[in-house]
C-alpha cells in the first residue's frame, strides 16, 4: 500500500528523494560561514581605511587569499541554495520557477567567479 493519491499515482508525482541531501549540504554550508565569515571580516576591516595598497598586501598572501576564495565559494553555495528553497517553495507557474532557478545559479555563479578573480588579480600581481 502506497501512501500516494490517486492523483499523484497517476501523474507521477511523489518525493524527489533529494530533500535532506539538500538540508544538510545547507546545514554544512551554514557551519562553514561562521569561521570562514570571522577569518574573512577581521583582516579586511583592518585595511578598509588604510587605502588599496594595503588591501593588496594583506590579500596577496596565500593564507588571506585562501579564505577570502573559500570565503566566496561557500557564501554564493549556501545563498543560491536558500534562494532555490524560496523559489521552489513560493513560485507556482513552473515556467518562471525554472527561470528562476536557472538565474538563481547564474547570478551566484557569476558573483562567485567574480571574487574569486579578484582576489586571484591581488595574489598573482604581488
Amino acid at each position: 500500500m502506497g501512501f500516494k493519491t490517486d492523483y499523484a499515482r497517476v501523474q507521477g508525482l511523489g518525493t524527489a528523494g533529494d530533500g535532506a541531501h539538500h538540508w544538510w549540504l545547507h546545514r554544512i554550508s551554514a557551519i562553514a560561514m561562521i569561521p570562514l565569515t570571522l577569518l574573512f571580516i577581521f583582516p579586511f576591516a583592518r585595511t578598509l581605511d588604510t587605502g588599496y595598497e594595503a588591501m593588496t598586501a594583506t590579500y596577496s598572501t596565500f593564507g588571506h587569499a585562501l579564505v577570502a576564495v573559500l570565503f566566496f565559494l561557500v557564501g554564493f553555495w549556501h545563498l543560491a541554495m536558500g534562494l532555490q528553497v524560496v523559489i521552489e517553495d513560493y513560485v507556482p507557474h513552473k515556467p518562471t520557477r525554472v527561470a528562476l532557478l536557472l538565474c538563481n545559479t547564474l547570478f551566484n555563479g557569476a558573483l562567485a567567479v567574480a571574487g574569486i578573480l579578484a582576489v586571484a588579480t591581488i595574489l598573482f600581481r604581488a
